[in-house]
């Protein structure tokens, strides 16, 4: 197997890393480009790629991730992650972690942790890594390793709200706010939301907000940070073209 070939394998699971660590699909992107050049460039093969690259991609992102840390304290508004829709990375022994671990509820709930208790966190839970891998991948030793991990629960723990719906009942909850939300249907959101619930929305300043009454749920609604997704990435532009094809067409010829 090539240099390229045996790269290319790994990068699902190194963006899924870089990802999960950082909550920004375009900084994940460019900490596996980094990791692609250091490796690239090593002048031995090492015994496990995997294990190298990971610790590589991990030591980037933590990196990454403190010197973001000044950048997203001066964004305007609430910082959210970007959503992800699709998750490269398939382990069928671990599926439910990665999965679960890609909500935006547990990226909000990392946002909260330190980069080195993220990192910890995010290999040891998510990825099954043992301590002393973790040790070797963070520099540090493995019984600060286990304690950063316990602070790391802790912190996600007292975050976590008192009831939590089963996945299929938010992911049915979710396609209702989407199609409401395509079509416009302001109503529609109301509806769907309880009565004393807060939306805070993440637009950086180049979106508009819902009125107050709309505002603890999140929805991201940045372009800058939705460009990955496609078409919907400007959620005003889609509602502005709802809205317009709602409206009677007048026959110009009359």
């Amino acid at each position: 197997m090539t240099l390229t070939e045996e790269f290319e394998e790994l990068r699902p699971l190194l963006f899924a890393i870089a990802y999960r660590i950082l909550g920004s699909v375009s900084e994940a992107e460019d900490a596996v480009q980094e990791t692609w050049l250091r490796h690239q460039v090593s002048p031995t093969r090492p015994t496990s790629a995997s294990a190298c690259l990971s610790a590589v991609v991990t030591r980037i992102s933590i990196d990454v991730l403190r010197s973001a840390r000044v950048w997203r304290e001066e964004y305007i508004g609430p910082w959210f992650p970007e959503p992800l829709l699709t998750d490269p990375y398939e382990d069928p022994e671990r599926s439910a972690e990665p999965a679960d671990s890609l909500s935006m509820a547990a990226l909000v709930l990392l946002e909260r942790l330190s980069p080195l208790e993220r990192a910890v966190l995010v290999l040891r839970e998510v990825f099954g890594f043992g301590f002393p891998e973790i040790a070797s991948t963070v520099e540090r030793s493995k019984a600060a390793c286990r304690q950063l991990a316990v602070r790391a629960r802790r912190h996600m723990d007292a975050g976590r709200p008192r009831c939590e719906a089963g996945r299929k009942e938010r992911e049915e909850l979710a396609g209702r706010f989407f199609d409401a939300f395509r079509e416009g249907d302001v109503d529609g959101l109301r509806e769907l939301l309880a009565a004393d619930v807060h939306m805070i929305g993440d637009g950086g300043s180049k979106a508009p907000q819902w009125g107050r009454r709309m505002i603890g749920a999140g929805s991201v609604i940045n372009p800058d940070k939705l460009g990955h997704v496609g078409p919907v990435a400007d959620a005003w532009a889609v509602v502005r073209e709802a809205r317009r094809a709602r409206r009677p067409q007048v026959d110009r010829r009359s």
